[in-house]
């Protein structure tokens, strides 16, 4: 990343500076720009690229003849106003007092700011020892990253800087200063720093030697351009589509569904919808469903069921068609879906009375096609949440339209959302379902789903399906390669996705936070995501399992080693998706280690891997017929040496058909 550092300007021409695209990320020098405190609060507010706010107090005594005390008081006062006001990173001097470290340290733990710790001397580059105490200083007084600036008079001095790069125990920008030292202003990205600093094009720099923004831009990435697509619309979410068209299809009465795409999963809703016996048209974005009125109208004559490619339907379709079917049917499907074992069905559906025999393949394991035997008999049984939500998902559908009472102890659940989603869509259409949560004591403060060790579900017997008219909402499954690409390679404004939804990749914005981007809502709701220092991180995507692919492309491009949970949820996706993965990864030269139920990803920056030489490597990939991995392919293509072929594009048609056509809209 290169930082843009503003001095010597009123507040409206940062403004003018901030709105150039080329500018990613800046540092405002609040000692030497004009600003009211209301103006500091606006400008850190509303900010779409990082900023990090810098008050030097030694400028701030010099250029307002105050004593160094109520210069520090003045610093420390207008770096907490920004820090209040949402700026992404402080830089404190190394020598502010005590007390006044002490409060903005506390204060940027408080507010989510990274702390900049920062030592300068303008003189002379003191000896590797010296460097390598004051470096542990900043970390030891709470940097989240650590910045050392010295003078330099030889090429020694800059390596001297350098060297602590060896032994840095977190986020280090290091360089100098001086004729001798400018260079080290762009190398020092080659050496992991998360960014640098440059004068805005045309402006008096903050410091003589500090090269211009175009300098240091085309000395690092030379003629490749930011990604920066126009506003994209993302299309409706297959888990809320899939889910509201069987409801609609069981319910009493004519459903209006707003916002409908089309794709492969849930156009086969539709035939499903159609074979049940509801009628289903299409008016622009809205499909029209009138219903079978639950358990009374489905045709006696089916005898076999497609479910199409969709692992989903499947699972929903198995204790449906043992509710409300004959006794007896057949479930085919086709693709990818043939090779995917149905794990747990089985044993979970035999607690319901239910005997699910494959047809073709003689595994003791459960596969399409397969016959469902049986009706379904409500009672109470515990289900293990291991292999996942969709079955459990076809329970909740289907045991509200029985006579009796029934009780679901889900333990350990994974990708618990899609449960609540499933809640969320039958609530619409006039089914209620009771739940309880069990975790942790800081389950409910985190409001984090994996702390859950089980649920309960309370289901009431006799209730009936009602029509209902929504929108659907967007899908952030989709939405998440853009956002991953912006982050890396530019910046992406996204329409149509609601930060509010239950969908669990959801969390993909907290991944990018987490990693260094810059993400946003803005007044109409959309989306912004620009690209940031990312640095490595921490995920678990037990519940998100459909965020790995674009996710371990993000790691690949974060400084340091990022380590990803839930590796055992892609078991049994349109692909060996976790080996898929770690091919992809390792094809393209990217160091890393699928372990058990763990991905460790080493990254490095994008300006330090194209300084460096290190870009991904390009040419024939395979989608393993995946659309995940297709999209996450796409992505990484953007940070190749050479282009990227894949040998199936049409797969994505799953989920997003127009995926590649909109993926450079401008």
């Amino acid at each position: 990343m290169i930082c843009v550092s503003i001095g010597y300007r009123t507040y409206d021409q940062i403004l003018e500076i901030l709105d150039n695209p080329k500018v990613e990320m800046a540092e405002i020098r609040l000692d030497l720009c004009p600003m009211e405190d209301s103006q500091i609060t606006e400008l850190f507010e509303n900010a779409a690229i990082p900023l990090i706010a810098t008050c030097r107090a030694g400028s701030l005594a010099k250029s307002s003849g105050i004593p160094m005390q109520d210069a520090w008081e003045k610093a420390g006062s207008r770096l907490s106003a920004a820090i209040c006001a949402g700026a992404n990173y402080a830089d404190l001097e190394l020598e502010a007092p005590f007390q006044q470290s002490r409060r903005i340290q506390e204060l940027c733990e408080q507010s989510g700011t990274t702390l900049i710790r920062s030592w300068h001397n303008f003189e002379s580059t003191p000896d590797r020892a010296y460097l390598q105490q004051i470096m542990e200083r900043c970390f030891r007084y709470g940097a989240g990253i650590a910045k050392l600036v010295c003078a330099a008079s030889s090429l020694e001095d800059v390596d001297a800087m350098f060297s602590l790069y060896e032994k840095a125990p977190g986020a280090l920008v290091a360089f100098c200063m001086g004729e001798k030292g400018r260079q080290s202003r762009i190398d020092c990205l080659a050496q992991g720093a998360p960014f640098t600093y440059a004068a805005p094009d045309g402006a008096t720099p903050v410091e003589v030697s500090q090269l211009p923004l175009s300098r240091i831009r085309e000395a690092v990435f030379g003629k490749r351009e930011a990604y920066a697509p126009g506003v994209l619309d993302m299309p409706s979410s297959k888990s809320f589509a899939q889910r509201s068209i069987i409801a609609a299809a069981l319910a009493s009465g004519t459903s209006h569904l707003g916002n409908y795409t089309p794709c492969d999963d849930s156009e086969a809703a539709i035939s499903v919808a159609r074979a049940l016996g509801a009628s289903v048209e299409k008016s622009g974005r809205t499909l029209i469903i009138k219903g079978i009125g639950g358990k009374w109208g489905i045709p006696q004559t089916l005898d076999t069921l497609n479910v199409g490619e969709s692992g989903l339907l499947a699972r929903l379709m198995i204790p449906l068609l043992a509710c409300i079917g004959k006794g007896e049917v057949r479930l085919t499907g086709k693709g990818t879906l043939m090779n995917r074992p149905l794990s747990g069905a089985a044993d979970i559906m035999a607690a319901f009375g239910v005997l699910l025999q494959n047809i073709e393949s003689a595994s003791k394991a459960q596969y399409i096609p397969l016959r469902v035997k049986g009706k379904l008999i409500p009672g109470t049984a515990d289900v293990p949440g291991q292999y996942g939500s969709q079955l459990i998902s076809g329970l909740l559908m289907a045991l509200p339209l029985c006579e009796g009472n029934s009780t679901v102890y889900v333990n350990d659940p994974k990708s618990l959302p899609y449960m609540f989603i499933t809640c969320d869509v039958l609530k619409r259409f006039g089914v209620k379902i009771n739940s309880e949560l069990e975790g942790d004591a800081d389950m409910i403060d985190s409001e984090d789903w994996n702390r859950c060790s089980s649920v309960n579900f309370k289901i009431k017997g006799g209730q009936q399906y009602r029509a209902a008219d929504f929108d659907l909402e967007g899908d952030w499954s989709a939405a998440a390669n853009f956002m991953v690409a912006g982050a890396i390679f530019g910046r992406v404004q996204i329409h149509g996705l609601d930060t509010s939804s239950l969908q669990a990749d959801l969390g993909i914005v907290d991944i990018l936070v987490d990693a260094g981007a810059s993400v946003s809502e803005l007044e109409n709701g959309d989306i912004c995501v620009h690209k940031g220092p990312l640095t490595a991180f921490e995920a678990d995507l037990n519940n998100a399992p459909d965020l790995f692919p674009a996710v371990s492309v993000l790691a690949a491009f974060c400084q340091g080693d990022s380590i990803i949970y839930g590796v055992k949820r892609l078991n049994g996706k349109e692909s060996d998706r976790g080996r898929a993965i770690e091919r992809m990864l390792s094809s393209m030269g990217v160091e890393c280690t699928l372990d058990a139920d763990v991905l460790t990803v080493s990254g490095e920056s994008l300006a330090s891997r194209t300084i460096n030489g290190r870009l991904l490597k390009g040419g024939n990939y395979s989608s393993c017929h995946d659309h995940r991995i297709a999209m996450a392919l796409k992505v990484a293509s953007l940070g190749t040496e050479s282009p990227v072929a894949i040998d199936d594009e049409a797969c994505v048609g799953k989920s997003f058909p127009g995926f590649f056509e909109i993926f450079f809209t401008s």
